[in-house]
């Protein structure tokens, strides 16, 4: 992927993601994403789905967790 790719703002204030950068990340059609402010740009974030998401904390250990009710 090339390390510059732009992008213009329409009327309509949508921005087409060019066709590199989609490749690159195999981003597909009807995907959500997540905007993120960061300084004086935007993180832009693929949602991922509730399944991708299976398995994630496997192994972790909730011994000593705290919780909000616990702080000060």
């Amino acid at each position: 992927m090339p390390s510059k790719e732009t992008a213009r703002l329409s009327s309509k204030f949508q921005i087409s993601i060019p066709k590199a950068v989609r490749a690159a990340r195999d981003w597909k059609a009807g995907q959500e994403f997540a905007f993120i402010p960061k300084g004086e740009g935007v993180l832009l974030v693929p949602v991922p789905k509730v399944g991708d998401l299976a398995g994630l904390a496997k192994g972790a250990n909730p011994e000593g967790y705290r919780d909000r009710s616990d702080r000060y």
